[in-house]
């Protein structure tokens, strides 16, 4: 069933973010006068189709889901009537050929602005800027930063959340900067630091970028009593029930569900002795913890979760919100900022400071997918909007066969007043072609890779 909730989840979204691509497309080249022969949502073989409009258009769905296209008549293949050659893509005027081509990459990043508008309108709830714990050594112990602090502003900007802080810091870890941060201590205190991000290399194969900084979220200190487990888990081989209250694994006391989560991790494969205390009685039971898929270091789990009273579930949390104009002005700078890390990390990966492994396939994607439309409905929009940005963003690059690809010949074009010959476009899309289909075969790697890590 949650197999059949990710593929449902990921086609939802790869259909909206493929129909409005092509749909930017679409629109531009009937405003410029172009006659549409097909709009396709899918490669290959059409499964449905209908015809409507005064040109008849045909708008299908084709077979292969992974992509979509929008196709005009040609007169470079023939059966062009006279009195409709003017309506050929390519016989329009270079400007015209531009805006059709960059209204595809366009339309995404209008969709990730409104995405967000509609986010930072209804609000959402996220985890306070709190500083939980910090690691020794790390460039945060340097920086002086303490725990339980709260960020307050980056560079003078004010930060609200912990995403907030986090791409903040990511972002300025890939440039290799120094940020001043000003917290405000758990007494009330101001304190500014300064942190120091040169020379610091993000490891792509750890879970979270922050941890690596010796930064972590605050953790809250919730009760030992058992509020779900998960059918067919350890925890629920070993005969643990909701209601049981743990006290013990392999000898150490456990006086909060975080402290049972880090002893349980420590022991992946590893059988442990978990004593609990069930309607007054103690008993002794033993869990063997499976590993977590794509933990790096690995790390164990039993399949339970713990009872959260209402004052916990609501500690460290904010509510971010804005009007309709604040909302509009967040989007964008919201969608700028992901534009401009988008590319940053993409040229620190051509440079080789950053490791291809962050190159992710469709099963990654996928698998993000499913997992933001459980969560909810929010982190489910604002995952196709980060999805929809990148996929403007890759489009833009001046690759043949992609969006970018064919703005660069129109460049070209611009300034030697002709096009270019047939063979050397020809040879740019071979090229694209091999340069993708590599890029295919590296994301479908990892994606394997992340689903069956290897040791280490």
């Amino acid at each position: 069933m949650q197999l059949l909730h990710t593929i449902l989840a990921f086609v939802f979204a790869l259909g909206i973010l493929v129909l409005i691509h092509e749909l930017g497309h679409y629109l531009v080249a009937r405003w410029c006068g172009v006659k549409v022969q097909r709009f396709s949502l899918g490669f290959g073989r059409v499964v449905w189709s209908r015809r409507f409009g005064r040109d008849q258009t045909e708008w299908a769905i084709s077979a292969l889901p992974l992509g979509g296209y929008v196709s005009w008549i040609d007169d470079q293949e023939g059966g062009v009537a006279p009195d409709e050659q003017h309506r050929t893509f390519q016989s329009q005027p270079l400007l015209s050929r531009a805006m059709i081509v960059v209204a595809g990459p366009a339309a995404n990043f209008l969709l990730a602005i409104a995405a967000y508008w509609v986010l930072f309108m209804i609000g959402t709830t996220e985890l306070a800027p709190v500083i939980g714990t910090i690691k020794s050594p790390s460039a945060a112990e340097s920086a002086g930063l303490i725990a339980g602090e709260r960020i307050s502003k980056i560079d003078g900007e004010p930060i609200q959340s912990w995403t907030d802080l986090r791409w903040a810091v990511v972002d300025a870890a890939l440039d290799g900067r120094s940020l001043q941060i000003e917290a405000t201590t758990a007494s009330g205190a101001q304190i500014l630091h300064d942190l120091s991000l040169k020379g610091v290399k993000i490891d792509d194969r750890q879970p979270d970028p922050m941890t690596q900084l010796g930064i972590s979220i605050p953790v809250p200190r919730l009760p030992m009593i058992v509020g779900e487990v998960e059918p067919g888990s350890p925890g629920a081989r070993a005969g643990i029930f909701p209601g049981d209250e743990i006290l013990r694994v392999d000898g150490e006391p456990t006086a909060f569900f975080h402290e049972f989560a880090a002893a349980i991790a420590r022991k992946p494969g590893q059988s442990v002795e978990i004593v609990l205390r069930r309607q007054g009685q103690e008993l002794t039971l033993r869990a063997t913890p499976e590993l977590v898929k794509d933990s790096s270091p690995a790390r164990g789990r039993v399949g339970i979760g713990p009872q959260r009273p209402a004052e916990a579930s609501r500690e460290n949390l904010v509510e971010v919100r804005y009007g309709l104009l604040g909302a509009m002005s967040h989007a964008l700078n919201q969608t700028w900022a992901m534009t401009t890390f988008s590319l940053k990390a993409m040229w620190r990966m051509v440079t080789g400071e950053l490791s291809l492994r962050n190159v992710s396939g469709p099963i990654t994607i996928a698998d993000y997918a499913g997992k933001s439309a459980q969560a909810g409905i929010e982190p489910y929009i604002s995952f196709i909007a980060l999805i929809s940005l990148s996929l403007g963003v890759l489009n833009l690059l001046p690759v043949p066969i992609l969006d970018g690809g064919h703005l660069l010949y129109y460049v070209i074009e611009f300034i030697r007043g002709k096009p270019l010959s047939e063979r050397i476009m020809q040879l740019g899309q071979n090229a694209g072609f091999a340069l993708l289909g590599g890029l295919m075969l590296l994301a479908f790697f990892n994606d394997i890779n992340r689903q069956f890590p290897g040791p280490g």
